[in-house]
């Protein structure tokens, strides 16, 4: 019953944030929604869109660092088009999940076994949203008085993700528990391929040091990311200091990653509202047109071109040699 249960929900699950945005949109005055959107200024759109060139060029820098330090032989555009092609993945499943199509064209590309691939992926993610998650903390800290129950969440969700990549560092105990895993978890037919899998996790396992400088860089591309959602701000003259949303926005940009929504939508506007329509009082259909144009501009777009190439991809491949 538990089992059938818990099925039902993961089909679902990912929906949720889709009423969340409908009821977003309903409780909201559209017609103000639609007098937000118009209002907006066309020149800072434009440059909130010129800003996505740089913010690709160094995402895919930082983890073309990691790639190297694997020993994964990726030239700089095939690992951009497996990025913007992963964009697409992420914006179309829950937590952006579908990001880890990168690994299968990683796998196409390289050779490389799956697990040294799935860490390679693994430890770009977790970089990535642990900058991301930096700035979120000093965001909570500034609305501590009037969230604190968001404060100690941030720091117990940081602290947990911390001490779990902490334990897996080792490599003796990581593959210890990996096992036991597999052991349990996973049906007797696929217990092969599993450990197989396993096995090559620790395959060229990249030097902690060699981590910092993809971790700064993450820091830089959100910070330039936050600033094409600041043009926004601009483009609809709302009274929100560029400091206080480059720190407050993450936080909202972390509700994206629940894997309830596809693409953060629905849940990524609700925070948003509830943070800057309270803590700066800009009316709430404003706000919403923020979150969901600069959404539009930094990840849709974007997952197009990655659209794009994926269908590019799929009918080279059925062209016979």
């Amino acid at each position: 019953m538990s089992s059938s249960f818990f099925q039902k929900a993961k089909k679902y699950l990912p929906f949720i944030g889709i009423f969340i945005l409908i009821y977003v949109i309903y409780s909201l005055d559209v017609d103000k929604i639609t007098e937000a959107f118009l209002s907006v200024l066309p020149e800072y759109v434009i440059l909130a869109i010129l800003l996505t060139i740089p913010v690709l060029f160094l995402r895919n820098y930082a983890w073309q660092l990691i790639q190297r330090e694997q020993h994964i032989s990726l030239g700089f555009f095939s690992s951009l088009k497996i990025l913007l092609i992963s964009y697409f993945y992420g914006t179309i499943s829950p937590g952006y999940l579908g990001q880890l199509v990168k690994v299968p064209y990683m796998k196409e590309k390289t050779g490389e076994p799956y697990g040294k691939l799935f860490i390679n992926v693994f430890i770009d993610t977790f970089l990535r949203s642990f900058s991301l998650y930096v700035m979120m903390i000093l965001g909570a800290v500034l609305v501590v008085s009037l969230f604190p129950e968001l404060f100690y969440f941030t720091i117990f969700w940081v602290g947990l993700l911390v001490l779990i990549v902490l334990y897996f560092l080792k490599q003796q105990r990581g593959e210890k528990l990996l096992r036991l895993l597999v052991s349990y978890v996973v049906p007797k037919r696929w217990k092969s391929q599993f450990y197989q899998f396993v096995e090559t996790f620790y395959t060229d396992f990249p030097r902690i040091r060699a981590l910092i400088l993809p971790l700064v860089l993450g820091v830089i591309v959100w910070i330039l990311i936050f600033t094409q959602e600041y043009l926004i701000v601009l483009a609809l003259n709302l009274n929100i200091p560029y400091v206080y949303f480059l720190l407050l926005f993450p936080i909202a940009n972390s509700a994206g990653y629940l894997p309830i929504t596809f693409a953060g939508l629905g849940a990524r506007e609700l925070t948003a509202i509830v943070l800057f329509s309270t803590l700066f009082g800009v009316a709430e259909e404003k706000v919403f047109v923020l979150s969901l144009l600069g959404f539009i501009i930094t990840y849709i777009l974007v997952s197009f071109v990655g659209f794009l190439l994926s269908l590019a991809d799929a009918r080279q491949k059925e062209i016979p040699a």
